[in-house]
C-alpha cells in the first residue's frame, strides 16, 4: 500500500511513516481476536457439556432443571457477547469485513460503532447478571447467603444503571435528524 493514505499531502516522511505504524498498529488485535473465537469453541463444548448433564439425570426435579435450563441460557448469551465482541470489535477497530451483501449479516452490524457496541454489550450483561441472580433465587433455600444475594443485587442493579446511562448518552450524541427539534 502506497503512503499517499497516511498523513497530510506535503508532510515530511518522518510524520507520514508515523501515521503509517499508527494506522497499522490496529492489526495487532486481530489475535486478540482469534482468542475469542477460541473462547467461543469452549462455550460450544460447554454447551453440550451442561445439555448431556440433563439428559443424564431425566429423574431430577423441577429446581435442579430449572438451574440446570438457565445453565444453558448463560452459556448462550456469553457466546452471544462474544459473537458482538468479535465481530463489532473486528469491524469497528481493525477492518471491514464486507459481508452487508450476505443473507445472514445481523441487522445491527451495519450500523456498529464503539458508542453502540458499548451500549450493546453493557445490555448483554444486564441479560448474563439477570440469568446469575436468577440462579441464585432459585437456588437460594440450599446456598442462601445474605451478603452474596445483596452483593449480586448490588452489582446488577449497577450494571443495569450503567446500560441505561449508555444508551441515554448515546441518544444525546447521535444526530439529531433534519427538521426535527
Amino acid at each position: 500500500m502506497s503512503n499517499q493514505y497516511y498523513g497530510r499531502p506535503g508532510q515530511d516522511g518522518f510524520t507520514r511513516g508515523m501515521a503509517r505504524v499508527v494506522f497499522l498498529s490496529r492489526w495487532l488485535q486481530a489475535p486478540l481476536y482469534m482468542g475469542l473465537i477460541i473462547a467461543q469453541v469452549y462455550f460450544v463444548y460447554r454447551f453440550f457439556m451442561e445439555l448431556a448433564e440433563i439428559f443424564h439425570h431425566p429423574t431430577m426435579d423441577e429446581s435442579t432443571a430449572v438451574l440446570l435450563v438457565l445453565g444453558l441460557i448463560d452459556v448462550v448469551m456469553i457466546s452471544n457477547l462474544l459473537i458482538m465482541v468479535i465481530i463489532g470489535g473486528y469491524e469497528t477497530f481493525v477492518s471491514r469485513l464486507y459481508v452487508d451483501d450476505h443473507p445472514d449479516c445481523p441487522d445491527w452490524l451495519s450500523h456498529v460503532n464503539a458508542n453502540t457496541m458499548k451500549t450493546k454489550l453493557a445490555m448483554a450483561l444486564v441479560g448474563i447478571s439477570s440469568i446469575h441472580l436468577l440462579k441464585t433465587f432459585v437456588n437460594a433455600e440450599q446456598h442462601f447467603q445474605e451478603n452474596v444475594v445483596m452483593w449480586q443485587c448490588v452489582i446488577h442493579f449497577l450494571f443495569l444503571l450503567s446500560a441505561i446511562m449508555l444508551g441515554y448518552l448515546n441518544k444525546l450524541m447521535e444526530p439529531v435528524a433534519a427538521g426535527s427539534h
